[in-house]
């Protein structure tokens, strides 16, 4: 994700646009159509098409208009499944930070080995969380590791889920030694079951993307309306045509590729949510509250993100 500070420096923040993918790949679709409608204005004024090539250019208005509508539409269910993303990992912040703050509230003092095993499964948990997002979890960013665990989890085909159960059978089995009361177990279930929640909610956002026929339309749509404007365009504006064809292209073309980049917001795309950064800063917090520590010797680069040059 590009941080940047609101109302900072304008071009500063313009600048940005430049180490997009996306907007890399906006401008050499700007170029192809500028190299089209060079063509098309060579085509019809060198021929003296003109009289034979006519469009009312309120037409192209009208279908302007429509367009807008739809690209409203895609733009609003992105950025919707953008926010609802960062609405459940800011859950799973609020979350972790309770359930570490049960554990060590509820739990004997004396029993470390319990807090250093919850801290490692809620850590994991959230690190896992992040890769299984994208193309499945990488074990070898997981801490504290046996050579059993492992082994085992090489064997699931759902990690985040996995560790789910360990954190639970930890506190089931506290439950059933009364190492904590009923009323504590409880709460802090409630808390465990928040994260299951969190995580079904994300695979939802994951598994569930903008409507294939509605994104092909669409395309199909912005692609007719850019290869006939410089046709409609030409009788009047002649060569001017072409800068005003890419301008317009650049326009409709950007709030689509823009909706397109955030529809999924657990990616590696500049825009989308820095998922691993957050992870890490629960992995902070926890080791905290249970251990009195602000870190467990690993460390952590920012997140780089591929599609930024």
């Amino acid at each position: 994700m590009i941080y940047y500070k609101t109302n900072d420096n304008w071009f500063g923040d313009v600048q940005h646009l430049a180490r997009s993918w996306t907007m890399v790949r906006i401008m050499r679709s700007v170029l192809l159509i500028g190299v089209y409608a060079t063509m098309a204005c060579f085509l019809v004024i060198g021929l003296d098409l003109g009289d034979y090539i006519f469009m009312d250019v309120s037409i192209f208005s009208m279908l302007g208009v429509l367009l807008s509508i739809f690209l409203v539409f895609r733009t609003n269910a992105s950025y919707d499944r953008w926010w609802e993303g960062r609405k459940q990992w800011g859950a799973l912040v609020n979350n972790t930070r309770n359930l570490a703050i049960y554990v060590e509230s509820m739990f004997p003092k004396a029993n470390h080995q319990v807090r250093h095993d919850m801290a490692k499964h809620i850590s994991n948990f959230c690190i896992a969380l992040v890769d299984h997002l994208r193309d499945g979890t990488k074990l070898d960013k997981l801490i504290y590791l046996s050579e059993q665990d492992i082994a085992e989890y090489q064997t699931k085909g759902h990690i985040p889920n996995h560790i789910a159960l360990q954190l639970f059978e930890v506190l089931a089995e506290a439950h059933r030694s009364g190492e904590i009361n009923e009323g504590d177990y409880i709460n802090i279930k409630a808390q465990h079951q928040s994260l299951l929640d969190i995580l079904g909610a994300c695979e939802r956002i994951k598994k569930t993307p903008i409507p294939f026929s509605y994104a092909v339309y669409l395309k199909i749509f912005i692609t007719a309306y850019g290869v006939i404007l410089p046709f409609a365009l030409v009788n009047t504006f002649h060569f001017l045509s072409i800068p005003i064809a890419m301008f317009v292209f650049f326009a409709l073309l950007g709030v689509e590729l823009l909706g397109e980049e955030i529809e999924d917001p657990f990616g590696l795309d500049c825009n989308d949510l820095p998922t691993g950064d957050i992870a890490h800063t629960i992995k902070t917090n926890v080791f905290e509250i249970l251990l009195d520590r602000s870190g467990i010797g690993h460390t952590k680069e920012k997140e780089l993100y591929e599609k930024v040059f």
